[in-house]
């Protein structure tokens, strides 16, 4: 955790540089520990164990911005550092949209805990840690002729974070993770060598799922698709008119299935957070309203450019109204299509929406999984692919701060079966 004297060596870095130029100021510490272990073939491949405490200082002098950061935590060491940050400063170009956000959408930290830190987390021992992985491999390990390769990786992390701006903010946040992995490859037709994955994480670890990941032979991946529709929300691509919804406010502009809603509350979720990274109070925000666009993710620096009002820098956690049919379900619904199961590639044009992505998955016929494919392209449009959804699933994930459940879409173009 960062200590009491860490705080207030942050809060005199940040008056040390309005006394020495800066007219406002913003700084950050980071403090953190992770440890990660590799296994491949029940053998233990890589470990890694490390620990960090970094400084963020942000300086906006005379009408310019500079962002610098040092591990060195000395005071002379941090005069001399910041001086330099200020120098190096009145170099830069002027910029006077870039500013320390308006100090009324601060968070003003009466929210409740959101429990985001395992109290378990420095006592759990390496042992246990390996011994995880292990048995994960171990359920891959010999249960077919045909596997290359078995491998398995434990990782954890914990981070803490404290920040203070020289217009009245001041705030922390800290965090927690801990996740199991699995992937395999094996001897498919012909040259192919087919590798699957699966995985699970968790803020805390009693709540990770330790056994199966190792028998689970595909990974849902539909985050890819929902990801050019979120880049094109930020107020950076707005602003620079590289998005294919700019101007779309309040309007439809996909799907009716589509509603898509930021709660950045959510206890013990990971994403979850009171602040975004300037300061500015989390909300909950509909994203999409049955297809209607009702916010844009804009910063301060984007808003002072476009002379707007910001939002908020970026999404917290992402929720999707759901149906009631599992993966599973929506097989059994489909007469012919694929179940996409990876990308491998590819690319979405900001501007346009179009995009081309290489897919791995499964053939499905009479609802039933019939025969695995790879190397083949979907390609088409995001607004017309997002229009074209007729059904979403009830399995997110919830350990991912984008909790996407599957997805089914009509009218797909697939080639290369």
């Amino acid at each position: 955790m960062i200590t009491n004297d860490n705080k207030k060596l942050a809060q005199w870095a940040m008056e040390f540089a309005l006394k020495n130029g800066c007219q406002s100021s913003r700084v950050t510490l980071y403090n953190g520990s992770s440890s990660s272990f590799e296994i491949r073939d029940m053998k233990i491949d890589r470990l890694q164990q490390a620990s960090e405490n970094s400084l963020v200082i942000h300086l906006f002098v005379d009408g310019r911005y500079g962002s610098f950061s040092t591990n060195r935590l000395d005071k002379k060491e941090l005069e001399k550092f910041i001086r330099n940050g200020i120098d190096s400063t009145r170099y830069l170009a002027e910029d006077k949209a870039r500013t320390l956000p308006d100090a009324s959408l601060y968070y003003k930290g009466d929210g409740a805990d959101l429990q985001l830190i395992d109290p378990k987390f420095d006592s759990i021992q390496p042992d246990e840690k390996v011994s995880l992985a292990m048995k994960t491999c171990e359920e891959m390990m010999g249960k077919d002729d045909r596997i290359i390769s078995a491998n398995s990786s434990y990782s954890d992390e914990k981070d803490f974070k404290y920040m203070v701006a020289s217009n009245g903010f001041e705030g922390e946040a800290c965090g927690s993770s801990f996740s199991l992995v699995a992937s395999v490859s094996i001897r498919g037709e012909g040259d192919a060598r087919p590798e699957s994955y699966w995985y699970d994480s968790s803020l805390y670890f009693d709540t990770m799922i330790k056994e199966g990941l190792g028998t689970k032979a595909l990974e849902r991946v539909f985050r890819r698709l929902l990801s050019p529709v979120i880049d094109a929300l930020y107020g950076s691509s707005i602003q620079q008119k590289n998005s294919f919804l700019l101007d779309k406010l309040d309007q439809k502009v996909l799907g009716d299935k589509l509603t898509l809603i930021d709660e950045p509350h959510l206890i013990k979720a990971s994403g979850a957070r009171y602040f975004d990274g300037e300061g500015v109070a989390t909300k909950r925000m509909p994203v999409f309203e049955n297809g209607v666009l009702k916010t844009y993710y804009i910063d301060t620096y984007s808003a002072n450019k476009m002379e707007v009002k910001p939002t908020i820098a970026s999404p917290s956690i992402l929720t999707m109204q759901m149906g009631d049919k599992n993966t599973d379900s929506l097989i059994a619904s489909v007469d012919k299509g694929i179940l996409v199961t990876g990308f491998n590639g590819g690319n979405c044009n900001s501007t346009t929406g179009d995009f081309s992505y290489g897919v791995e998955g499964f053939l499905i016929e009479k609802g039933k999984l019939t025969q695995p494919i790879s190397e083949m392209n979907a390609t088409g449009n995001m607004i017309a692919l997002w229009n074209n959804l007729t059904e979403v699933g009830n399995d997110p994930r919830l350990f991912s701060s984008w909790r996407i459940p599957s997805l089914l879409f009509d009218g797909v173009d697939f080639s290369g079966l």
